[in-house]
């Protein structure tokens, strides 16, 4: 392990397709740390899902990836890279890519490109754990339409398609009969998902039933940290069986979390997730634990800001100490987080599409004891979009309070106030 104190030039940190406050506060953290950020954009082309979400950190260096390794390399080499970080899940692969290359003349911490692909894939993903003996969905990377029909006959009962490397929720498909798998596939099959890639190709799998889990963590040298672990809340709504509606963080240990934490580290093992942050979903289901993906990168949407304001640290300082003071990091990482105060999240589920005029309750969301803040990304006068998936929620709330019973009776408030009647479209 390297040594926390580097003397001499300038030290710098590349992070690649960093957006949204979560970038800037990455950028900002390793600036304090003593790094310079340097950023890459990985394709010339900012994918749909994060355009209107820009990271505001005034780089000085910021260079657009255009298919080339050698040439992004030529452009980052006067800056000797100590470090290289993925902001958002389209950065991971060349993140992987760059950290290898630089690894043998800066020492730069890498996962390697070996298993790059198994990152980002949701099949291989699913095949490279079970390969090694961790519990994963039966599924198959669909080919033809026969192919998909037999398969899912065979299964039974219903089965989840969706694009293999997309992301937000993006064309995930929930199917009861071969007939609506066939349909889905038609619909996905050589479209350009969220992220802006085409012909992404396309995973079915069985649809995992119990309760589903976030468990986000950083390592350094093949140590995992837990930095924050979530209970999310689903509902029925919009033709989708398993929408996201809430999430609450839980206290770091317990039956349940202390099964989802090992699985879930044996599953970053199982990846070669050796160094980083990552962000794994996961089904508690009667079986023990189940992966639906994950991720090799922060945390997106306000769960970050959500583990700061429990627990005094979030995947963003860890990962800052994870590559800028590895020596700190191993000191301190291990240890069971502490919950300062309970935090819960919320997302508005609109019922239909239009005009939208007014939101009504919105004052009756702003008393609930625990309101914390609110993010309207749908306001008056705009086109609200019917919530499908995690693009397309007009409102998302947090709730803090020191006491657990006081978030979790708001949260239901807040189920109890959406509705046809919160929203006033023209």
């Amino acid at each position: 392990m390297k040594s926390d104190v580097h003397e001499g030039a300038t030290r710098h940190v590349v992070l690649v397709d960093t957006y949204a406050s979560i970038g800037t506060e990455l950028a900002q953290g390793f600036l304090s740390a003593g790094y310079t950020p340097l950023r890459v954009q990985s394709s010339p082309e900012v994918p749909e899902a994060l355009r209107g979400q820009p990271d505001r950190y005034p780089y000085d260096v910021d260079i657009v990836h255009h298919g080339d390794l050698h040439a992004t390399l030529q452009a980052l080499s006067p800056f000797r890279p100590v470090a290289v970080v993925a902001g958002t899940e389209p950065g991971v692969e060349l993140a992987d890519a760059l950290s290898e290359a630089l690894h043998p003349i800066t020492g730069a911490p890498t996962n390697g490109t070996a298993l790059s692909s198994a990152r980002r894939d949701k099949y291989l993903m699913i095949e490279r754990i079970k390969q090694q003996g961790l519990r994963g969905a039966r599924q198959i990377l669909v080919e033809t339409e026969r192919q998909l029909r037999d398969w899912h006959t065979e299964v039974r009962g219903m089965v989840v398609l969706k694009p293999l490397r997309s992301a937000a929720g993006d064309g995930v498909a929930w199917c009861h009969t071969p007939d609506d798998s066939v349909q889905a596939f038609r619909r996905l099959d050589g479209r350009k998902n969220v992220l802006s890639q085409p012909n992404d190709g396309v995973v079915a799998q069985e649809c995992l039933m119990g309760t589903e889990y976030i468990v986000d963590t950083v390592s350094r040298d093949g140590a995992h940290h837990v930095c924050d672990i979530w209970e999310t809340y689903r509902i029925n709504a919009n033709g989708v069986p398993d929408l996201l509606v809430a999430w609450r963080l839980l206290p770091a240990t317990g039956e349940v979390q202390d099964k989802l934490v090992a699985y879930a580290f044996a599953v970053l093992d199982a990846l070669g997730i050796r160094h980083g942050a990552a962000h794994a979903e996961i089904k508690m289901t009667s079986d023990g634990p189940c992966l639906v993906e994950v991720g090799a990168r922060i945390a997106g949407g306000t769960l970050p800001e959500g583990a700061l304001l429990a627990t005094g640290r979030s995947q963003v300082e860890w990962t800052v100490d994870a590559y800028a003071r590895p020596g700190q990091f191993a000191e301190n990482s291990g240890r069971p987080y502490r919950l300062r105060q309970q935090v819960a999240g919320a997302a508005m589920v609109a019922p239909r599409s239009g005009t939208l005029t007014s939101y009504q309750s919105l004052e009756a969301i702003k008393g609930l004891d625990s309101f914390h803040d609110m993010r309207v990304r749908v306001n008056p006068g705009e086109q609200l979009s019917l919530t499908t998936n995690d693009l397309t929620y007009p409102i998302f709330v947090r709730l803090v309070h020191e006491v657990g019973e006081v978030v979790a009776r708001d949260l239901w408030t807040l189920r109890y106030i959406d509705g046809p009647g919160f929203y006033e479209l023209a």
